[in-house]
């Protein structure tokens, strides 16, 4: 879907223009105004009213803005020979259905396309994952762990040195088995 089209402006439009716009397609589609309308209208109605609230909220933000541009229009203007356009390149943004009324604001990205790029984007998965803040908390509490048990290793293995002096830890296992064995 391109925002720019379902807004119907140009892509250097100004953020009045986007607000421009949004506001006249919002009361020309807004889900009150249609109530009693029949449902094919009424719905037809409040799926434009999403999209025009979709592509406003990514037009109106400018990081969102900026990443719909990186990811749509560059990969669209260099996609020669395919069908340009935002669903071809295989990113979108949209609403989580799952959420009702309230629904969160999501970004996501296709596996694979069909044009070959499958190892590509099991790599870029890899990364998302890779870089998501629950795996980086979850590496870095690993890593405590194991440099505590790191430290607490070489601390055991200085202090057994320091009070036993020039024996092993083995020496002493072996002395306390001669010691019991001449108690019995």
């Amino acid at each position: 879907m391109d925002h720019y089209k379902v807004l119907g402006l140009s892509r250097n439009a100004s953020k009045e223009e986007i607000k421009e716009a949004f506001r006249k397609l919002a009361m020309q589609f807004h889900p009150d105004k249609h109530s009693h309308s029949p449902n094919s209208v009424r719905d037809g109605a409040t799926l434009r009213f999403k999209q025009a609230s979709e592509a406003y909220e990514v037009l109106i933000d400018d990081r969102k803005r900026a990443d719909y541009h990186l990811r749509c229009c560059y990969n669209s203007n260099n996609n020669a020979g395919r069908s340009s356009g935002f669903n071809s390149t295989g990113y979108g943004y949209g609403y989580n259905s799952q959420s009702g009324p309230n629904s969160s604001y999501t970004y996501y990205r296709r596996a694979s396309n069909g044009n070959g790029d499958g190892f590509v984007s099991k790599i870029e998965f890899a990364l998302r994952f890779l870089t998501t803040r629950s795996f980086l908390l979850n590496l870095a509490f690993a890593g405590v762990l194991l440099g505590g048990t790191v430290i607490v290793d070489t601390s055991r293995d200085a202090l057994w040195k320091m009070l036993n002096s020039g024996k092993s830890f083995e020496d002493a296992m072996e002395s306390l088995k001669k010691s019991k064995a001449v108690k019995d």
